[in-house]
């Protein structure tokens, strides 16, 4: 069960949040990222399975990380986080590549819900 995860928001509070609520359901291999610059390069680095990215961060934004990751790995998963709910926002994300989107507040039961459904979709070829 044990893939890896990067959590990508500017709010500690944010990642420790999304992160109590995938260890409680299972997931170890966890990594975060405060901002885009470090999103990328850990991406880069470690290859993740799924990535919880936040839209709206300093320097580098999450569309701006969105589309470098893509643009790198057009495989990649990325779950778009944001308290934007608005409909251009999250039709843009999804053009753009993002595999899903969950609006900020959200409950631990949905999130994982999200994460379970995404993990579970990936390919033989996006295991590589």
């Amino acid at each position: 069960m044990d893939k890896k995860i990067l959590i990508v928001d500017d709010a500690l509070f944010m990642r420790k949040m999304i992160r109590r609520a995938l260890e409680a359901a299972g997931h170890t291999d966890i990594l975060e990222a405060p901002d885009g610059e470090t999103a990328v390069s850990l991406y880069k680095e470690k290859r993740p399975r799924l990535m919880m990215l936040d839209i709206t961060m300093p320097g580098k934004s999450g569309m701006e990380v969105l589309e470098e990751i893509i643009a790198f790995d057009p495989r990649a998963r990325i779950v778009m986080c944001s308290a934007v709910g608005q409909e251009s926002v999250i039709q843009r994300a999804v053009m753009n590549g993002a595999a899903d989107f969950i609006v900020k507040p959200f409950k631990a039961d949905e999130l994982v819900r999200i994460v379970e459904y995404n993990l579970s979709n990936c390919t033989e070829a996006e295991e590589k």
